[in-house]
C-alpha cells in the first residue's frame, strides 16, 4: 500500500485536519484522485467531524466517494475526546480491519490521505500506538509541527522516532507574529530546509508523490 501518506502531528490541535485538506486540494490540481481516511476519530457525538472535512475536500475536487459518508471513511469513533485506548473503554480496536478498510479506500484512488489521532505516541491500545500504525500500513509518514512555544521540543522528539529524513513542515496559525522570535531562528540554523504548511504546500505535495510512489511521478505535471 505504496500509495498513502499518514500525516501525523507533534500534538492535538496542531493541524491535521488543516493540513490534510490542503494536501487533498494540492495534489487534486496536480490530477491525482486522491482520497481520504480517519481510522479513529474521538471526542465524536453524531457525525465524525473531522472525517466530514475530509470527505468534503475529497468530494470537491473529485468524483470518488461520492456515495460515501464521513463514518464510511472512520473505523471506529468514540464519544469521550481522548486517546483512543482511553475512549475505547471495554471496545476492541482491531488492526485488521483498519488495515482492510486501507485497502478498500487504498484501491479507489491514486493517493489516500490517512490523518491520525494526536500525536505519534498516542496510544491505540496498551502495546499499539500511533506510530504503529502507520508501519502496519506501510504508509509514508507526514509531520505537522506545532509553532508555539514548545515546538520545537516536539519537533526533535518527533523527528527521532520518524527518522531524521521524515518529511514535515511548520503548521503557523496561532502565533503568527511570535514564531519568526520564538522558534524560527533555531528552525533557520538547525535545518538545512524546513517547509511551512501555508506558504509550501505545493512543495511538500510534490515531495509526498515521489516518496510514496515512485511511479506516480510520471503523473505529475
Amino acid at each position: 500500500m505504496n500509495n498513502i501518506v499518514f500525516v501525523t502531528a507533534t500534538g492535538t490541535n496542531v493541524g491535521k485536519t488543516y493540513t490534510s485538506v490542503k494536501l487533498i486540494k494540492a495534489l487534486s490540481k496536480k490530477g491525482f484522485s486522491v482520497g481520504a481516511f480517519k481510522p479513529i476519530e474521538t471526542g465524536v457525538e453524531g457525525e465524525p467531524k473531522d472525517a466530514k472535512k475530509l470527505l468534503k475536500a475529497v468530494q470537491k475536487h473529485s468524483k470518488i466517494f461520492l456515495d460515501l459518508s464521513p463514518k464510511d471513511i472512520t473505523s471506529y469513533t468514540f464519544k469521550l475526546p481522548a486517546a483512543p485506548f482511553v475512549a475505547k473503554g471495554g471496545s476492541h480496536i482491531d488492526i485488521a480491519k483498519i488495515i482492510e478498510d486501507t485497502k478498500k479506500l487504498s484501491s479507489q484512488c491514486d493517493i489516500l490521505i490517512i490523518e491520525g489521532a494526536g500525536g505519534l505516541m498516542v496510544p491505540i491500545d496498551a502495546q499499539l500506538f500511533m506510530l504503529d500504525m502507520i508501519k502496519f500500513l506501510d504508509a509514508v509518514p507526514f509531520l505537522v509541527v506545532s509553532s508555539k512555544l514548545g515546538g520545537i521540543n516536539e519537533c526533535l522528539l518527533s523527528l527521532e522516532k520518524l527518522g531524521t529524513d521524515a518529511l514535515w513542515a511548520v503548521n503557523v496559525y496561532e502565533d503568527k507574529k511570535s514564531f519568526n522570535e520564538i522558534s524560527k531562528p533555531f528552525y533557520d540554523i538547525y535545518f538545512k530546509k524546513y517547509y511551512i504548511v501555508d506558504k509550501d504546500i505545493k512543495t511538500i505535495a510534490k515531495r509526498i508523490v515521489k516518496r510514496a510512489n515512485h511511479s506516480l511521478n510520471q503523473l505529475l505535471i
